[in-house]
């Protein structure tokens, strides 16, 4: 009897060991079937200077359908209860690059992603595998929404800045990196193919400062102009949460002069390979709509977006919401 009980202890200790390492959830497997047709949600945010509307630039768009998936806009200024019912129907979430305020930013693109988060980190806890992609402000937000929204950031100089990464000694050992090709890699190692266009910055003392230095695991790093080094690229260390500080979307769809954004082969490549990335995390979660018919109607397809770059928006493209009238 006492062999049988220990052959048991053995047996669940082993099982454990299986399925954490180094803190890292596995609850999702590699031979699960891939979801196929999967849906990103983008979060829009609030338009300045009026903010009755929002918006979300049609470059992030383009960047998932680009890699094979469809877009749903996640609307600011909503109650827990819509942002726990979108989520449960999308495979996972892009959070965009923008100026959107964190402080008091009464229901906007702050106080959504801090929503999202919650209900995002809730659904991996539980075992259900969810991505969450922050881009440029979408990077810095992932930070403060795990920083339990403490202010972080650094002020920078990193616009209009084109820059190769600085990866960091393990950065192979992190999700994000893992299976880079030797090409994408050598690209990203000796190449000027990110394109940086931030005022503010997130530092390792930053993140010390804030508590959650522990919480993310630091692939790249990068300077500005004043040689102030900064975090480009990093992962949570327990959840599938991203962050590039630097905009792939940029690469393939923006094309404003004076932003010194790379548009050659290789910057294209490392683009999609960031747009590849994302998205084939999105396929190992399984959400789906109740009907096709509701999946239609809240698709990106019912909305056009506007020539915005004959204003002064630094976006070629932009969806531009009537904040009233969004509903599904």
């Amino acid at each position: 009897m006492l062999i049988l009980l220990l052959a048991f202890i053995t047996f669940v200790l082993t099982t454990l060991q299986s399925t954490t390492v180094l803190g890292q959830f596995n609850f999702y497997s590699e031979n699960s079937t891939p979801n196929n047709r999967p849906i990103i949600g983008i979060l829009a945010q609030e338009k300045s200077p009026d903010h009755s509307k929002s918006y979300i630039a049609a470059s992030y768009v383009k960047f998932i359908e680009g890699a094979g998936a469809r877009v749903v806009p996640i609307w600011i200024g909503r109650d827990e209860c819509y942002y726990e019912d979108i989520l449960s129907k999308i495979n996972g979430v892009l959070w965009p690059g923008g100026s959107a305020s964190f402080a008091n930013s009464n229901g906007g693109y702050a106080d959504a992603g801090y929503k999202i988060y919650k209900i995002a980190k809730r659904m991996n806890d539980n075992g259900d595998y969810f991505p969450i992609l922050g881009i440029c402000l979408g990077f810095e937000l992932l930070t403060y929404v795990v920083a339990e929204r403490f202010p972080h950031r650094t002020r920078c100089r990193a616009q209009t800045l084109p820059l190769q990464l600085e990866f960091t000694p393990d950065y192979k050992s992190g999700r994000m990196f893992s299976d880079i090709s030797d090409n994408v890699e050598d690209i990203l190692r000796t190449k000027k193919v990110t394109s940086n266009q931030h005022l503010n910055c997130v530092t390792k003392s930053g993140l010390q400062r804030a508590g959650v230095s522990d919480k993310f695991q630091i692939l790249s790093l990068n300077h500005d102009l004043n040689n102030l080094e900064f975090i480009s690229s990093l992962e949570h260390i327990t959840y599938p949460f991203y962050g590039l500080q630097f905009h792939p979307e940029k690469n393939l769809y923006e094309w404003k002069i004076g932003e010194k954004i790379p548009h050659g082969k290789n910057a294209i490549e490392i683009a999609q390979y960031f747009a590849n990335f994302f998205v084939n995390e999105a396929r190992k979660n399984h959400h789906i709509f109740q009907s096709s018919e509701e999946e239609a109607q809240t698709l990106i397809y019912n909305y056009s977006p506007t020539y915005t770059a004959l204003g002064d928006s630094v976006f070629m493209q932009s969806y531009i919401f009537d904040l009233v009238n969004t509903s599904y």
